[in-house]
């Protein structure tokens, strides 16, 4: 993570508005524990593209690991608005176990609370 966290900080210096380099750059520094760091860099690029779902994404998995459960929702609902949430899945390589488990068991919350909602109505 290091390495590549470096390499991306390169290529952002080069073009601070190539989006994908900095989301490598934030993948990186989110495998260095530095979530704080990363959810600055992602709010950045969201600022830029506020539809852009692998932004979304990461950002989302970075709420609900900071507690901020209501603003994951929103953001895991804005992906799912675009379209493209064929980006959940290479974005769940990159997050660590604790957190994969924790996304997954808030989606699957979430999902089932819908559908008790549906049938209820």
């Amino acid at each position: 993570a290091p390495g590549v966290f470096q390499l991306a900080s390169l290529l952002v210096e080069l073009d601070s508005s190539d989006e994908t380099s900095q989301i490598l750059c934030a993948d990186a520094l989110y495998q260095m524990g530095r979530g704080e760091e990363a959810h600055r860099l992602l709010a950045l690029a969201l600022s830029r593209n506020p539809q852009r779902a692998p932004v979304l994404a990461r950002l989302a998995l970075l709420q609900l690991k900071r507690g901020f459960v209501y603003d994951g929702n929103q953001l895991l609902k804005r992906v799912i608005r675009t379209g493209d949430s064929s980006c959940l899945l290479p974005i769940l390589d990159i997050f660590q176990d604790e957190d994969r488990k924790l996304l997954q068991s808030h989606c699957r919350w979430r999902a089932l609370a819908i559908l008790k909602g549906k049938q209820e109505g």
